[in-house]
């Protein structure tokens, strides 16, 4: 089974590639922007992108040099004739492949078949294991073991959600808002700021050898968090 995102803000395009590509073998993912996008990636083992360039709250170029920075997944632009200089850009930046609107149904299958045997057969799919390691933390997702500097550490579930949050997406600000909704799965509801505030204190104890001065874990004034790799 292959994990397949489509990320593009025209409902009707995310739902008319969903029907192209209809095959016992892919599940389908959807995201309207860039910043959905890189959640769904954090968040599900995702063995392909189709991603539109022009996208509000995040646009396509930005969530690919993001998602580049930790995965080499293969990512299809979604592309407009008109947008033949993002195209070039994307390209550079690391995309494998583009498909111009309105694109043809057979081509569009076909796109994403090659890259997906491309990227198998170079070993792809087993790049992005169970195992993250940034400095001198490595965290294992199957055995749900964490070490710092090879001794292992203790975590709560909720410390370890948000480490493997962080982990998987280094150098990304996250806002108190956003840390509560991934890692506790609900919508914010007033409190979340200082529920986050105190478990990412206690996360710090763990991972940090001086919490005061982390080199890990950091605020970003006014934003939020960010795991610095």
């Amino acid at each position: 089974m292959y994990n397949i995102l489509i990320c593009d803000d025209e409902k009707d395009i995310v739902n008319a590639l969903k029907i192209y590509l209809t095959n016992s073998d892919y599940k389908m993912f959807e995201a309207y922007n860039g910043k959905e996008a890189l959640d769904v990636v954090a968040h599900e083992d995702i063995h392909l992108i189709l991603m539109d360039i022009m996208m509000p709250v995040m646009d396509g170029i930005e969530a690919m040099s993001r998602i580049r920075e930790t995965s080499n997944v293969p990512i299809i632009l979604l592309t407009a004739k008109s947008e033949d200089t993002d195209k070039i850009l994307g390209l550079t930046i690391g995309a494998d492949d583009y498909i111009t609107k309105p694109f043809n149904p057979v081509e569009a299958a076909a796109r994403v078949k090659s890259q997906l045997r491309r990227y198998l057969q170079l070993g792809g799919g087993e790049i992005k294991s169970d195992t993250v390691v940034i400095g001198g933390i490595e965290l294992n997702d199957s055995s749900k073991k964490v070490t710092l500097d090879g001794d292992e550490i203790s975590l709560t579930p909720k410390e370890y959600e948000i480490l493997k949050l962080f982990m998987r997406n280094p150098n990304r600000v996250y806002s108190p808002s956003e840390i509560y909704e991934h890692v506790w799965q609900e919508k914010p509801i007033g409190n979340e700021t200082n529920t986050v505030a105190v478990h990412i204190r206690h996360l710090r104890e763990k991972i940090e050898y001086d919490a005061a001065e982390p080199r890990y874990l950091k605020v970003v004034f006014g934003q939020g968090y960010i795991l610095k790799k």
